[in-house]
């Protein structure tokens, strides 16, 4: 009897011990439940060189060795509007224009109004977040939403429609893949949609909740979304905040400097097997059945199963308004068909 009450005493030491050791564990974990926070530096095999900081010595302050600087009214106004357009889970959707975009009767006019007649797509507007990266773009988004961000000028000029490739048009899009890594150091999800983009339905519903990055694709290959070898397209992008979506586009700015003159998309596609590789990142390209766009030039629009629509592949703010245009016009002529007795009404409530 003597030995069991040891052997007992022996055993209920040993479990109060562990039990101790797994909450002092549990107390020392630096990212709980993987919440947001900065990335640490993070070296990708194959794309460190040691000089990519110099490139932009800003993305310091987003992403990699350092953190945003706490207390700055800009960054007080962004994380205002980001509550306030945040969903349940800390999902933000968000888009960026210019003053040539968002003239009236221009891209932005067609994108809010695509929200306006999609399937249960109007909701989402109370989560859109319009990023303006020129004073006058900011004036007019305040007329038309009230989830408006101007943010700061950085010296360059970008009113004026931007050619591709031309001009300021490289230094806008990695302005913008900055903002989307500040996004996600701020605790937030988002899906970045580009303001050529029209919805039809929810294209959050496409994407498994276990996807840490999704983005579209110019095409889509075979049946597997995580197959990488398709080819990126950044016009519509989801990222979920934790530290490995923060390291994937630590990682990813830094390869910026193996790639002169070249925006974040091509450089994506040149090092996305070793970013998402050594990030850990659960990566996927979305089907374009339900992301489409002009580059699959000759296949069938299925009004069915597209979310989104995009006026990629084309050339011009003119020829994008006049193609987007004839697509919403297609779509309504669905909804009403589909609304008619008799038709598949199921159309709309997929």
């Amino acid at each position: 009897m003597k030995a069991a009450r040891n052997l007992l005493h022996f055993l209920l030491v040993a479990a109060i011990g562990t039990v101790a050791c797994v909450v002092l564990l549990l107390q020392r974990s630096q990212w709980p439940c993987d919440r947001a926070v900065p990335a640490p530096h993070v070296e990708v095999a194959g794309l460190g060189n040691g000089t990519q900081q110099a490139a932009d010595p800003s993305m310091k302050n987003l992403v990699g060795n350092g953190k945003q600087k706490a207390g700055s009214s800009d960054d007080d106004k962004l994380s205002e509007v980001l509550r306030r357009a945040a969903m349940e889970d800390n999902t933000i959707i968000m888009t960026f224009t210019n003053e040539a975009w968002t003239a009236p009767g221009s891209l932005l006019d067609l994108f809010l109004e695509s929200f306006r007649i999609g399937v249960r797509t109007e909701p989402l507007l109370r989560h859109l977040v319009i990023v303006a990266i020129d004073g006058k773009a900011f004036e007019r988004c305040r007329r038309v939403h009230p989830l408006c961000y101007a943010l700061p000028a950085a010296g360059a000029s970008f009113e004026a429609e931007q050619s591709y490739m031309a001009g300021n048009y490289v230094d806008m899009l990695w302005r913008r893949h900055r903002f989307q890594a500040r996004v996600l150091e701020l605790g937030y999800g988002f899906v970045f949609t580009d303001v050529d983009i029209v919805w039809f339905r929810n294209p959050l519903l496409r994407i498994p909740v276990a996807a840490d990055f999704a983005m579209s694709c110019d095409a889509f290959y075979g049946d597997n979304p995580y197959d990488l070898g398709k080819r990126a397209n950044g016009g519509f992008v989801y990222a979920r905040p934790s530290a490995r979506t923060l390291a994937l586009y630590g990682a990813w700015y830094e390869a910026r400097g193996r790639f002169p003159g070249q925006h974040e998309q091509f450089v994506f596609d040149r090092v996305k097997h070793a970013l998402v590789a050594r990030s850990g990142v659960t990566a996927q390209f979305v089907d374009t059945d339900y992301l489409g766009g002009f580059c699959e030039r000759g296949k069938r629009r299925d009004f069915h199963k597209l979310c989104t629509f995009h006026a990629n592949c084309l050339v011009g703010l003119k020829t994008k308004l006049q193609k987007l245009r004839g697509v919403l016009d297609e779509w309504k002529r669905f909804k009403e068909k589909a609304g008619k007795p008799g038709s598949n009404i199921t159309a709309l409530t997929d």
